[in-house]
């Protein structure tokens, strides 16, 4: 696996497993976030009344976890004193993400920048829904690695 620093535009980097998105989840995401709307917690009304039919992902939930996502298919690189999530250039939601619904990311380093405290990052990120054709989202993060200043 190669670390961040490492990385350079056109490499690719797909997670390897899928990630189950639980109702549990959802809820935990909806207390912190204060977003209690009926089609992420209210399972029973969903299944009657939602187009989805059963309860779905908050979308800034699914893209909170390109950081986590992300790291997990990056090495770790003793260069590196810190990797801070620099923002976001665009993201749109194509597809939502039924609770029980299994994902994954795949990242295509598009851009990479010097800047005065590190390297920035710029990903292209994709987020697969497993037997759907159609990702739950796509857009472009940035990520500042933070390098251990020589000595």
């Amino acid at each position: 696996m190669k670390s961040l620093i490492d990385l350079q535009v056109g490499d690719e980097l797909i997670q390897s497993d899928w990630t189950e998105v639980s109702q549990n989840a959802v809820n935990q995401f909806a207390d912190a976030t204060g977003d209690h709307q009926w089609i992420h917690v209210d399972v029973e009304r969903c299944q009657k009344e939602s187009p989805f039919g059963s309860t779905i992902a908050h979308g800034f939930m699914t893209a909170s976890m390109l950081p986590q996502a992300f790291s997990s298919v990056l090495g770790s690189s003793e260069k590196i004193a810190s990797v801070i999530n620099y923002g976001i250039d665009s993201l749109r939601f194509l597809e939502p993400v039924r609770v029980g619904s299994q994902i994954k990311f795949a990242f295509t380093v598009t851009e990479r920048t010097t800047k005065p405290s590190g390297t920035l990052f710029h990903v292209s990120a994709t987020c697969s829904i497993k037997g759907n054709d159609k990702p739950a989202l796509v857009g472009t993060f940035l990520m500042l690695a933070v390098e251990v200043p020589a000595s």
